[in-house]
């Protein structure tokens, strides 16, 4: 099972645990299981996740073979309900174990899906309950306090954290970065990270250069990508951004410069993959590919989609789309994204209260995010998307954010 999760996102650990079990091989140890619910909690399958979370709590087989579940596999069953979206599962497991004192993983997971109130919550659980907190334990506060724009308390926790002796990573570096730029403090966030004591890394930059075309600051965009290409000169994603910065400002000619440089350099970009699991079955979808099965049935939805999203006064963002052609032509490549395709897929094969559920290999662009929003409410269906960095959850039109802290915040980066 290490192998193959090593290699790449495979099912193959999922099929030899089945084989374990059907066949009653000798009873599984921690070390299996804690494998198996990684693959899991990598891939998207969720419904697999569940009868091996039912092999490990509900049907006590463990127990009677003499294994119990320790920290690492109770930790792993948390990590792969937070990685599939489901963090009200996780959230009782937590509970059920919380006597073993497994705090950390859960206000992390919290930090990574925008619940800023629950991890900050949990956070003074901890401190109530005279727990020290430490490293881990303050990335997950001051990612909430990013996530949830509370730059004010985001300062606090990191006054405290120095006052108490912790010494900051690269990763509290980089929720602080990340606290200052969602809250559209750019200039901030630049002084912070020259009066960095440590190099910042290629993520720090990335975020500042995420952050900069946001608010269309297109000479501090440029100063941060300079810096990015040099630590990373062959990563396709640090070219994309910047031609995103110029295309944003309709900067054609600056950004067909930096399309040349990827094709001297031999840099290709990654295409946008999406996967959804239907009946114990994982469906990938590439960007523009219409070579499901399917695909004439998928198309036909979304269609339909596209047509109802129009009618309510959805205005496509057609900044998303990074090619000089008409208007027309960039919302026709918006509804040919992934995550569309595999929503549609969703739409097409599940009825409610079954929730889609959707993994991304990149970021979720702003348009999928407003439609993937409209969706939501108009078919009356949760829609759960792991994007490259956290999840979206969208309810009735909203996000899991917003319906947590009023809609403060974006949970898109693109």
């Amino acid at each position: 099972m290490r192998g193959f999760l090593s290699q790449s996102p495979s099912p193959e650990p999922i099929f030899l645990f089945r084989k374990l079990v059907s066949k009653k091989f000798p009873m599984s140890n921690t070390f299996t299981l804690a494998f198996v619910l990684k693959c899991c909690s990598i891939l998207p399958a969720f419904e697999e996740g569940k009868q091996v979370h039912k092999h490990v709590i509900a049907s006590g087989e463990m127990q009677k073979g003499g294994v119990e579940p320790d920290e690492v596999t109770m930790v792993s069953v948390i990590s792969a309900c937070a990685m599939t979206g489901a963090l009200g599962l996780g959230k009782w497991l937590h509970t059920f174990i919380g006597k073993k004192g497994i705090k950390n993983d859960l206000e992390v997971r919290f930090a990574i899906h925008g619940l800023a109130k629950e991890a900050l919550e949990t956070f003074a659980k901890m401190e109530e309950a005279k727990v020290e907190p430490n490293h881990v334990t303050l990335i997950g506060v001051l990612s909430a306090c990013a996530h949830g724009g509370l730059v004010v308390e985001g300062r606090k926790y990191w006054s405290t954290m120095l006052e108490s002796g912790i010494e900051p990573s690269m990763e509290h570096y980089g929720c602080m970065v990340d606290l200052f730029c969602r809250a559209n403090q750019i200039e901030e966030a630049y002084e912070f990270v020259k009066s960095m004591p440590i190099a910042p890394n290629p993520a720090i930059w990335r975020t500042m250069l995420v952050s900069c075309k946001k608010n269309k600051m297109f000479d501090k965009g440029e100063i941060v990508a300079d810096h990015l290409l040099q630590l990373e000169p062959l990563n396709a994603e640090n070219y994309i951004l910047l031609s995103s910065l110029y295309a944003s400002g309709s900067h054609w000619v600056k950004m067909s410069i930096v399309r040349r440089q990827m094709k001297e350099r031999g840099i290709k970009a990654v295409p946008g993959c999406s996967s959804i699991e239907i009946n114990g079955h994982v469906h990938e979808f590439v960007m523009g590919n219409w070579s499901h099965p399917e695909a004439k049935d998928i198309r036909g939805i979304i269609w339909e989609v596209s047509e109802r999203v129009q009618s309510v006064g959805h205005e496509p963002w057609i900044a998303s789309v990074l090619q000089n052609v008409g208007d027309g032509e960039k919302q026709d490549a918006l509804w040919e994204h992934s995550e569309r395709l595999a929503i549609a897929y969703g739409l097409l094969k599940t009825k409610a209260p079954v929730i889609i559920r959707v993994v991304k290999n990149l970021r979720v662009c702003v348009d999928c995010h407003e439609v993937t929003k409209t969706i939501s409410k108009l078919y009356d269906r949760e829609i759960i998307v792991r994007d490259r960095i956290r999840f979206h959850k969208f309810v009735d039109g909203r996000t899991i954010g917003e319906l947590n802290l009023g809609g403060a915040f974006n949970t898109y980066g693109e």
